[in-house]
């Protein structure tokens, strides 16, 4: 017999009572492979506000503020306002999947979980480390930059110095409390978001003749997004810069990660959802209409790297607002560190979902007090390291090679997700249960899963034609036969 907090699958194996939804478990799984033992469960702190910011805060940052540029002078400013609105539609139909499966299994490790149950126990292993990797090939780079920002402030003071004072900081703030997590992570949200706003409303302001705009009285209203035609370049660089665009919108997924800590996520995980995403498209396309808008398509990707030449310090520039390019500067440091935040906390649950299903070992599940997994915390701060040295040693192509990989590993989990959802669907009706008792339905199935799959695949197709990703590609595909190879000698016949 089991105990109140467990359910029982047929072959006698258990649920922990934190991830079973209230209908059967094994209506829900279908096979055996849905048998998940876990340890001491994480605690459940996280309500909607949090699930919503910390979303928007994985998913705008400086590919917004510096890369939003590049887009624009390829695509042109039609172009970039359609790829980012078919980027928003891509990311919302992934959301939709993974809020389905997130609300019937809010489980910490989701993607996994869900790999491993709907796909198969290697695909879900390797999901896993997948993810993981995500994250840490970029948490160094994230400090790094961020230092780098504070140097132009303080010269004098080493760029060493910054660096292990903010990962000093979000190391902090992952291992004290959940709660405080969130809460740290809605803050520096909070900074990026209205940042956004005041820029889009500033715009439209000058747009409309509000306010005076680079020494005359009104901005030419709509006329330079059509002042060169309609698509300057053809139609084609929207879908060549789909991978900027896709990868900008990385970061909604956060919300699955978070939502095995989140409370009542039935009812929280799809409110924050819908509503992470059109924040997100509104907030995007948005800031694209005003660049576009005020500025010549040609010179919004101009040197878009550099904090100077950001489309958003020369819009406030020439709106009239003093210390633009300070305050953006601030604005992106604080979005570097939320993006390290954010991604330290979604790896260190990767690592600890590995352990409670006996693939690592238990160290890596233990909880602090406040019921943080310290060592899996620990381990994934030191796999920061390349990204650290990316500065000192060969930085362009450890840079460029480590946003290649964490790009690849992005849209194979997205990938993952519409599959996992697709095959859980047809579960689900097998078993003899409608779409009416699905606490949250993705609608169009089986449009939704394929087209978002889909999407993410051609995704996946254009990276692979860019040289700059070749190596990161090259590497990941070694990374993921690795991970079927370490699970087919050491796990595959092993029950956990």
């Amino acid at each position: 017999m089991s105990n109140n907090n467990e359910k029982t699958f047929p072959s006698g194996q258990t649920l922990s009572g934190q991830y079973v939804p209230q209908q059967d478990v094994a209506s829900l799984a279908g096979s055996s492979s849905a048998e998940i033992e876990v340890g001491k469960p994480l605690k459940r702190a996280m309500t909607k506000r949090h699930l919503v910011m910390i979303s928007l805060g994985g998913a705008i940052g400086t590919g917004l503020f510096l890369g939003s540029g590049d887009v624009i002078s390829q695509a042109g400013p039609v172009g970039a306002i359609f790829s980012y609105l078919l980027g928003g539609v891509i990311a919302y139909m992934v959301m939709l999947c993974l809020g389905e499966l997130a609300v019937q299994m809010p489980v910490s490790g989701s993607f996994g979980e869900y790999a491993r149950t709907y796909i198969g126990p290697g695909t879900g292993y390797m999901i896993t480390w997948l993810y993981w990797l995500t994250w840490t090939a970029t948490l160094g780079t994230e400090f790094t930059a961020a230092a780098l920002l504070m140097q132009e402030w303080f010269p004098s003071i080493s760029m060493w110095t910054w660096t292990l004072l903010f990962a000093g900081l979000v190391f902090t703030l992952n291992v004290s409390s959940t709660r405080l997590f969130a809460e740290s992570e809605f803050w520096l949200s909070l900074v990026k978001v209205l940042t956004i706003i005041c820029f889009i409303g500033l715009g439209l302001a000058a747009i409309f003749g509000l306010i005076s705009y680079h020494g005359h009285e009104s901005a030419p209203l709509f006329s330079k997004l059509t002042e060169h035609g309609w698509f300057p370049n053809g139609i084609f660089p929207i879908f060549a810069t789909m991978l900027i665009v896709n990868f900008a919108f990385s970061g909604t997924e956060l919300i699955g990660v978070a939502a095995g800590e989140a409370e009542e996520p039935a009812k929280t995980v799809p409110k924050a959802i819908n509503a992470a995403i059109w924040r997100l498209l509104i907030f995007f396309v948005g800031t694209i209409v005003v660049i576009c808008a005020l500025l010549p398509y040609e010179m919004a990707g101009l040197n878009a790297n550099s904090v100077s030449n950001s489309p958003f310090v020369t819009v406030f520039n020439y709106i009239g607002i003093p210390y633009a390019e300070d305050i953006i500067r601030f604005v992106i440091i604080t979005a570097l560190l939320s993006a390290a935040n954010s991604g330290l906390f979604a790896a260190s649950r990767m690592m600890w979902s590995l352990s409670a299903k006996n693939q690592l070992p238990k160290v890596f599940s233990k909880l602090t007090r406040s019921g943080t997994p310290i060592i899996a915390i620990i381990v994934t701060m030191f796999g920061a390291i390349p990204g650290l040295l990316s500065e000192h040693f060969a930085p362009e192509t450890i840079f460029k090679n480590l946003l290649g990989v964490a790009a690849f590993t992005m849209v194979v989990v997205w990938i993952s997700i519409c599959v996992c959802q697709f095959n859980f669907r047809r579960q689900w009706i097998k078993s003899g249960k409608t779409v009416k008792d699905l606490k949250f339905a993705a609608p169009l199935f089986p449009l939704t899963p394929i087209l978002g799959g889909l999407f993410c695949v051609i995704t996946c197709i254009s990276m692979v034609t860019d040289p700059s990703m070749q190596v990161g590609f090259v590497c990941c595909i070694l990374f993921i036969i690795a991970c079927y190879a370490s699970y087919n000698i050491f796990y595959k016949n092993k029950i956990n």
